[in-house]
């Protein structure tokens, strides 16, 4: 489809169109208007129904983004998953947890597998990857960022740093 006009309850289509900063900013937002662009139309109030639901509807405009945005969509939701894990909290302190360092060393060195580099992993292998970690948000761009805060833009330039870095999360 080109484009789809939906009415869904008034929490999800404000959930769609939130912008960073938003208190409904969330995953659904960042994946949503990564593929596609996103309107509000009209509200639709409860009154209009028999019975009358309990809560508020909203008409949206759909039109997917042609072509789409040229990023690896697994490795994506897997960064944005991550970061709105707790959204709130800082990019430094979420990546920085024992069980991300793991599984970023897991995908390091599956990474390295499957690009047959058959160096012998060093023995400070959590070590590296929090290194990089730290490096990354360390940045002017990224200091004290919060995933709640940042735009596509931003969340897509973080993606570019750590591939460039050889960090991957998928």
């Amino acid at each position: 489809f080109r484009c789809a006009v939906m009415m869904f309850q008034e929490e999800f289509a404000l959930r769609l169109t939130a912008r960073p900063g938003e208190a409904l900013y969330c995953r659904l937002s960042v994946n949503t208007q990564l593929l596609a662009k996103v309107d509000q139309l009209m509200k639709v109030g409860r009154n209009n129904f028999r019975p009358p639901p309990k809560v508020e509807s909203r008409v949206v405009r759909i039109e997917l983004r042609n072509p789409p945005p040229p990023v690896n969509f697994t490795e994506w939701d897997g960064m944005i998953r991550l970061l709105f894990n707790r959204k709130n909290k800082t990019l430094r302190a979420v990546l920085l947890t024992k069980s991300t360092i793991k599984l970023l060393d897991e995908n390091i060195r599956t990474q390295r597998a499957l690009n047959s580099n058959n160096k012998s992993m060093e023995d400070d292998e959590e070590k590296m990857s929090e290194q990089i970690i730290e490096e990354v948000v360390a940045m002017e761009q990224w200091k004290d960022k919060r995933a709640s805060k940042l735009d596509l833009d931003d969340f897509l330039a973080l993606l570019a740093e750590f591939n460039k870095r050889g960090v991957h999360f998928a």
